[in-house]
């Protein structure tokens, strides 16, 4: 008996991928609309969402790489979308905190963001939707 992969249409990864093109497409058309990348996009996002936050945590909760982070948040600084100081107890640590201009980025966008998010729902249907992000929290902290 050969060993033998599952067709492309049963892989999870291209799968995966599939569904981000799918979910992504219409939100790239918003983000080009305000000048920024997809990145950019989920930086401003968890820093809006938590507040000051370290650029350690950034990195985990947006799904990006430190140094990739490391050009992205001086791209959003030169934007003047976000702000980093030193901590106040911890002056090695960085604080990344998002600025009113940053704020109103997302505020501009939030009405389209909203109707590409409720498209989606209404095409899948609200309990598959929410079965499906479970679905996926749920893989994202499986143990390795």
């Amino acid at each position: 008996m050969t060993k033998q992969l599952p067709s492309t249409d049963r892989s999870l990864p291209i799968a995966l991928l599939r569904a981000r093109e799918r979910v992504m497409g219409p939100i790239r058309a918003l983000l080009s609309d305000a000048g920024l990348t997809e990145q950019q996009w989920r930086v401003l996002r968890v820093v809006q969402e938590t507040g000051g936050i370290d650029p350690t945590q950034i990195s985990e909760r947006a799904c990006l790489l430190l140094p990739s982070l490391t050009r992205i948040l001086q791209k959003l600084e030169d934007k003047g979308l976000i702000q980093r100081t030193k901590d106040q107890i911890d002056r090695r640590r960085q604080v990344v905190s998002i600025t009113p201009a940053g704020t109103q980025v997302i505020d501009d966008n939030l009405d389209a963001s909203l109707a590409v998010i409720q498209r989606t729902r209404a095409q899948m249907g609200e309990d598959r939707y929410e079965a499906l992000l479970d679905l996926l929290n749920e893989l994202h902290q499986l143990d390795e």
